[in-house]
Order: C-alpha cells, then structure tokens, then sequence
C-alpha cells in the first residue's frame, strides 16, 4: 500500500504518472471517492503518462463507459454512479470489456459488487480539503463484500 498527498490537479498527474508503471494490458483497477474527489482526474493522469492526451479523457458519466487508444494500449474508464444494477452491465457487454486485455478503471464498482468477484487494484482518493486529497494505492486485492 502506497500513500500520497496531491494539493492539485498537476499533483495527481503526477501521481497517477508514478502508478501507471504498474498498470499492465488486463489490469482491473476500481478507483474509490465521493463525488468530485478526483478519479476522472486521475485517470487523465493515467492517459497522459501513458503519451495520450489528458483532455481527451472525460468522466464517463453518462456514457457508462469511455474508450482510450494510447499507443497501443486500450484503457476504459466506467462510471457505475448511474446504474441501477448489474443486468445494465451485462446488457452492454461489461465481461467483453473486463476480459479484453485493456486496462479497466472503475468508478463506483460497488454499485455492481455481484459482479466484481476477482482480484483487481484499488486507488481511494479522500478529500481533505477543496483543494487537497490523499491517494491511496492497493496492489491486487479481492473485492470485500
């Protein structure tokens, strides 16, 4: 478990450039935080370190999902904030995507925890203040119902 504290939106970039080195092709990583805490800004983070452009990758709110072509890598990004359960996620082909070999950023992924039975990375960003936060990095961890 790794520890940061970002008192901007250039410092989890940054961050989020750091942990990138250990996201690979079939990587699941759910990212935890209340609303605005900074996950879509994280995975920016992500998509620049990985040579894309950072303000291409928006929150997937509405969407569900979000696809990123990277230099060869695909990183989707999910936002479950809006689903009502997981029959939602199985209409839109949700395992293709899981089980692709791109990376998966999840938002939200207890709103569909029936679905998330497998070993992933967790990143759990806290407010600490309108500015600050702390980003909190888990290597591989089984989903905790």
């Amino acid at each position: 478990m790794e520890e940061f504290i970002s008192n901007s939106v250039h410092d989890t970039y940054n961050i989020a450039e750091k942990l990138s080195k250990d996201f690979n092709s079939g990587d699941i990583i759910f990212l935890d935080g209340d609303l605005g805490a900074g996950k879509t800004a994280f995975v920016k983070g992500v998509v620049k370190a990985f040579g894309g452009n950072e303000n291409e990758a928006v929150s997937p709110t509405f969407t569900i999902v979000n696809e990123y072509k990277v230099n060869g890598k695909i990183i989707y990004h999910f936002d479950l904030y809006r689903i009502e359960n997981s029959e939602e996620l199985y209409n839109i082909g949700i395992e293709e995507y899981l089980y692709s070999g791109a990376i998966c950023f999840i938002e939200w992924p207890e709103r569909a925890k029936d679905l998330f039975d497998f070993k992933h990375k967790s990143v759990i960003i806290e407010k600490l203040s309108d500015i600050a936060r702390k980003i909190t990095y888990k290597g591989e961890t089984k989903w905790k119902h």
